[in-house]
């Protein structure tokens, strides 16, 4: 079997390979050993007869570059035969290079040495501001379970029932497959068939080396002593898999010289019957680790050719497909029809005044510019939509299939850091982020290369204590999921979806585990509802018990000190006795207290890190246990890393909402486990599609990927009335706007499923970048951050690997580059004086790189090099992680402002974004999945008030970044020019609702005054404004084509434009710009989650009907009072005037209806299920009515009515 050599670059080594008896070792012995040899555990067959050892001696060598080097070299004695070559291997971040004198680190540690990961699970972490880290082990450990304490450990007997020491032989395992078994169950194995018992774990005959008495190896050496009976030694079926089967021969005698002779390779294929494979090596069939095929009849039995390396690095791992021809060409010519006719029309408008009202034509004018100007801003960024595809079969081939770097197989992705976000559990119910958590732990990646961070800013006890409920039920759920492969993997939402279950599905045992399983959440639920009232009560006993002590306490103190005091009366001072908060263990909570205290409120606790679920281990861990809930034979059983954290709060700290949460977050997962890429998702929205998470990886690491700073997934909602009322899908924004900005840079980030490189959240430049100068960006200048490598001689190459900068170059504000001394200074300026975590960066940026041998990658990394198990996770780790989510630790860093989630706006996540594009990185949209299923699902307001404030939110937010340095007129030149549009315009349709708002009252003013925008209505006119209606809806059923989506929902999202920006909007400007002029804070409060639909269908959409009195509902009410008013008004005019003016009447008629026709959602939900509308909307939208009404009167009174007779006036 293959193994890895871990080669310390601390020490040389020296490693021997010697094809016969010799150098103290026999056949058989893979140990490795320090200072003595290394004998291959295969006999190799030679064709002389010469008994003469060939050794090899390697011994790694310290380069000031970085890379290491064995060198090969000849044995002391001059007879050996050898052959001369060299072997590279390059530095990775779990082997570095070092120098050569350090000394050599020990072969074993002991028990006691190792890290225990069991006691890091079950001991929370607390630390902060003027108080030490405190590690505060609990009584029970979440992570454990009595079924197997020493799983974690993965230095325990694997053996079913028995959890003995594992027995090491100079180091290893018995049996080159590494399954760890106790010296008893060893020897029971050997008895069991006269000693030659097989392992447990690869169920093949226990090797002669593998022995512990060396008496015994010895004898079986003496048994096989010659060449020719070593040839007849069979070898396993392991190792015909996984080791070159090209026999050894005997060198040609060398000549004079004293160079070896010249290889006759006809002669060796021929006497070997050996065949040229991969590295001059036989492949067996199915791929490298199946059986033989039968019947083969070339060559060796169940050998054929290699697989083509080269083709599996060049096939792709995404592919682009732009929109048909058919329907982008249309497309574009029609908005540049619309555009040309909209320039005609305005000009037409301006040079024909209405004399009869100049006010109403050059508000309507105005209006009219601002629309065409809005138009084409978000046009423009729609001419180049894409569609983008992933191969997960490609993925799997390249990245976790056996080959010449990674014999056994293991998965050679890199590792993700899913980060989940919550701050306030009662308006985010527990049971809405246990069941995101579970679909995360459950999604299809290596579970040894995931790890899933759930940040409770609130602090609550009760999400501490219903994500321990949720790591106990992982345990069932988890299996389940992967045994059944059942999808999705969010068990609220498996066992709500209202479709035959059974489709699929094949194994006889599915219905029966399905209904355990089921029983079991019910009961998970019912544990997660009752958590509230048991904290309460559990707390409130315990205060009492503390009160009762403290009293004891008290009259003992006070009899002492009338004792002391010879009959004196002694007055007792009643003390406040404090509530606190308390753990199960019996323990206060560090956290916020159900009754704020000092140190113990919503804005005033110590940091908590508390690993619920420790790292897995890097073999697979099978079930089949007796007394497990369902059969897990067969089924991997390991579970990610879970861990619960709640940054330090502090009172004078600015705490920065959700982006600092975030900040935090990505300074604890670089120091526990440093995964290169991050994913961040809300607490509602969960795992739809397990394959999510390796589908974005298949962007990141195809070709071109080291330029993509994150992934952004679209959202999707459940949970939402059919009809879609309020436009919650939003499915112009994420299937329009977003694929076509994938066409160009990339889309912006949404906050939330987005799959982010750590790198590019450090405030790192991308590789290459390209900047735009000229007239529209026409003159490309192409930039590389990074060397390439010389394509001169070696040694020239050779000089440039040792020059090699492994991470991309800082730059300043202004984008210059900062040499390597001066970054090497910044570094802890930047992110802050933790030695871990500065040095936790390159070995991110490392892990993060494609591979070398892609077409094109001049800085990858080698193929196998990620392979490798993670460091186990110890006290100390955790605790510096306490200390960088203090709450003083981002002082006077560039946390917020340069590195991370960016601070200073309300939505950090377009910020966020908008800064990457700014240092020239790209953004992928990955839209389309390849199992049709969307990759995130999660809840949206389905309330009328809260998603005028969602809404509102999200405007103010954009206020701000149009106020801000953040604005695209200031980008760099490595933002394209259509990307700037689209970010302008993120920026300024705000604004656009205080046009709307005046071109939603003119309709009814002119109704009121018996006037038009225009003089009359001519032929002209009502052409161009045909033809740019005719237009509009073309744009939008071509949208509809090339989208996918429904014209039922083109519509919501028109009529919710109308309603936002009728409401939310002005609002949000307003507010916008109070905090730019007057510096007045902007403060929202949470959206509330639904915590899941009800089993009743008529309560599903309960919120729905709800009526919430919000002021944002005043002026949408009044510009429907006021247009319905008007239409009335005008009709009974027009009808009882001896000459009607019907043109007049139709065109503001027309106008009216159309904004009536919009609001009509609005009107809808303010209907609620029985009609009630609260009286205050009425009385705030007559009042304003009556106002303006006024207003009109006395600015334009009626004619034939004379001032200050039988008329009304103003003092």
């Amino acid at each position: 079997m293959s193994r890895r050599l871990s080669l310390p670059a601390a020490s040389p080594v020296t490693v021997t390979l010697s094809p016969g008896r010799g150098g103290g070792g026999s056949p058989g012995d893979g140990v490795v050993r320090r200072g003595s040899a290394l004998t291959s555990p295969v006999p190799r067959h030679s064709i002389g007869s010469s008994s003469s050892t060939a050794t090899l001696q390697v011994s790694p060598v310290r380069r000031s570059g970085g890379s290491r080097y064995l060198g090969a070299s000849r044995d002391a004695d001059a007879s050996a035969e050898f052959v001369h070559y060299t072997v590279h291997i390059p530095p990775t971040p779990d082997r570095n290079a070092a120098s050569t004198d350090a000394p050599p680190p020990p072969v074993a540690a002991s028990e006691e040495d190792r890290p225990q990961r069991s006691h890091v699970s079950a001991t929370i972490f607390t630390g902060g501001l003027n108080c030490a880290t405190r590690g505060h082990v609990l009584s029970s450990s979440v992570d454990g379970g009595g079924a197997r304490p020493a799983a974690s450990l993965n230095m325990c007997c694997k053996m079913r029932g028995c959890d003995m020491p594992a027995f090491l032989d100079a180091g290893r395992p018995p049996c080159d497959c590494g399954f760890m078994i106790c010296q008893e169950c060893y020897m029971d194995c050997l008895a069991a068939a006269a000693g030659n018992g097989n392992c447990p774990g690869c169920k093949e005959a226990y090797s002669a080396g593998s022995d512990t008495d060396d008496a015994d190896s010895a004898d079986e050496d003496e048994d096989v002593s010659s060449s020719e009976e070593r040839d007849q030694m069979p070898m396993t079926s392991m190792a015909k898999q996984r080791f070159s089967m090209v026999h050894s021969i005997k060198m040609p005698t060398p000549s004079g010289n004293g160079k070896p002779g010249e290889f006759d390779h006809a002669r060796w294929l021929f006497e070997t019957k050996g065949t040229y494979g991969y590295g001059n090596a036989l492949w067996p069939k199915n791929n490298g680790h199946g059986a033989a095929a039968a019947g083969a009849t070339s060559g060796f039995v169940g050998i054929e050719e290699p697989p083509n390396f080269g083709a599996r690095c060049r096939r792709p791992l995404t592919r682009k497909t732009s929109v048909s021809q058919a329907i982008l060409s249309p497309y574009r010519m029609l908005i540049a029809i619309r555009l040309v006719a909209l320039g005609f029309f305005l000009a037409w408008r301006i040079r024909h005044p209405n004399p009869e009202a100049m006010w109403l034509w050059a508000l309507s004018v105005t209006c009219e510019v601002w629309f065409a100007l809005s138009w084409l801003l978000d046009s423009l960024p729609k001419l180049c939509p894409v569609t983008r595809a992933c191969d997960l079969a490609v993925l799997a081939d390249r990245f976790e299939s056996p080959n010449a770097r990674n014999p056994k197989g293991r998965s050679d992705l890199p590792g993700i850091d899913v980060f989940v976000s919550t701050a306030d559990p009662d308006k985010e119910p527990p049971l809405v982020t246990a069941n995101t958590v579970l679909s995360i732990l459950a999604a299809d990646y290596p579970v040894e290369k995931l790890a899933c961070y759930v940040s409770d800013d609130g602090g609550a006890l009760l999400s501490f204590e219903a994500l321990a409920e949720t790591a106990s039920f992982a345990r069932v759920w988890v299996p389940f999921c992967r045994k059944h492969g059942v999808e999705p993997r969010s068990p609220e939402a498996y066992f709500g979806q209202k479709r035959d279950f059974l489709k699929n599905k094949v194994r006889l045992d599915f219905v029966r585990e399905r209904r355990k399983v089921k029983r079991e959440y019910d009961e998970f639920k019912v544990r997660v509802n009752s958590l509230p009232e048991a904290i309460r009560r559990r707390s409130d006993a315990y205060n009492a018990g503390e009160e009762l002590r403290a009293r004891r306490r008290q009259q003992e103190d006070a009899m002492a000190a009338a004792g002391a005091s010879l009959g004196t009366t002694v007055r007792l001072e009643e003390t406040a006795a404090v509530k606190a908060t308390w753990m199960s263990d019996g323990s206060q909570w560090p956290g916020t207290w159900l009754a704020g205290a000092p140190d113990h409120s919503r804005g005033d606790h110590a940091g908590i890190i508390q690993a619920m679920l420790a790292p897995p281990t890097s073999e697979p861990v099978l079930g089949g246990e007796p007394g497990e809930l369902i059969d897990t034979t067969g089924v991997d059983i390991r579970l990610p890393m879970l861990v619960y954290v709640s940054r330090e709060k502090r009172p004078g700290y600015d705490h920065n909402k959700k982006a600092g949460a975030m900040n935090a977050l990505v300074r604890t997962s670089a120091i526990m486990s440093n995964g290169p890429f991050i994913l961040n998702l809300d607490c509602d929205h969960y795992v739809h599609n397990s394959a999510a998470l390796r589908e974005g990886m298949c962007f990141m690491l195809d070709r071109g990927g080291d330029r993509v700073c994150y992934v952004q997934f679209p959202q999707r909602f459940e949970g939402i009335d059919p009809n879609d009322r309020y436009a919650n899908h939003n499915l112009v924004f994420f299937d329009v706007a977003m694929r076509a900005m994938d066409g160009l840079q990339g889309p912006m980030y949404v906050g939330t499923g987005c799959v982010f490189r750590r790198t590019a959240l450090y405030g790192f430049s991308p590789p290459r970048a390209t900047e735009h100068h000229g007239w529209l960006g026409r003159r490309k200048i192409k930039l590389f951050l990074r060397r390439k490598p010389t394509m001169g001689k070696k040694t020239d190459r050779e000089n440039n690997n040792e020059h090699e900068v492994m991470l991309p170059p800082i730059e300043d504000d202004d984008h210059n580059q900062l040499g390597d001394i001066e970054s090497s200074a910044l570094m802890p300026k930047r992110f802050g004086g933790s030695a871990t975590f500065v040095s936790s960066i390159p070995v991110a940026e490392y892990q993060g790189r494609l591979l070398q041998d892609m077409p094109g990658v001049h800085h990858g990394r080698p193929a196998g090099a990620l392979a490798v198990p993670r460091e186990p996770l110890d006290a100390d780790t955790v605790s510096e992680a306490i200390g960088v989510i203090s709450c003083f630790y981002e002082d006077k860093t560039e946390w917020g402002r340069r590195i991370g989630w960016i601070y200073g706006s309300v939505t950090e996540d377009v910020v966020t974004g908008y800064r990457m594009h700014n240092r020239g990185w790209r953004s992928v949209y990955c839209a389309a999945t390849t199992a049709r299923r969307d990759a995130f699902r999660g809840t949206a307001p389905i309330n009328l008030t809260d998603r005028l404030h969602q809404v509102l939110r999200w405007a103010t937010g954009s206020v701000e970044i149009f106020f801000s340095r953040n604005n695209a007129i200031f980008a760099s030149p490595r933002m394209k020019l259509l990307q700037r549009v689209a970010y302008f315009n993120v920026g300024m349709y705000p604004f656009t609702s205080v046009f709307l708002l005046v071109y939603c009252v003119l309709p009814a003013v002119s109704l009121f005054t018996g006037k038009f925008i225009v003089s009359h209505l001519n032929a002209t006119f009502l052409v161009f404004l045909l033809v740019i209606t005719i237009t509009l809806c073309l744009l939008a059923l071509l949208e509809i084509k090339w989208s996918g989506i429904t014209l039922h929902e083109w519509w919501r999202n028109e009529q919710f434009w109308v309603i936002g920006g009728t409401s939310a909007h002005p609002a949000a400007v307003l507010q916008g710009l109070l905090k730019v002029v007057a510096g007045v804070d902007i403060s929202f409060t949470l959206t509330s989650k639904p915590g899941g639909a009800d089993d009743g269908d008529d309560d599903s959409f309960a919120e729905l009907y709800e009526v919430r009195w919000s002021f944002l509902m005043v002026p949408p009410v009044t510009i429907m009072m006021v247009n319905a008013l008007a239409m009335a008004v005008a009709t009974a005019r027009t009808l009882y005037s001896e000459f009607p003016q019907w043109s007049k009447l139709l065109g503001g008629a027309f106008f009216s209806f159309w904004v009536l026709c919009h609001l009509y959602p609005f009107a809808k939900g303010l209907l609620g299920r029985r009609g009630r509308v609260p009286t205050i909307v009425f009385v705030w939208s007559g009042l304003i009515c009556m106002i303006l009404s006024l207003l009109w009167v006395y600015i334009s009174p009626p004619a034939g009515v004379r001032e200050g007779i039988g008329g009304f006036s103003f003092p």
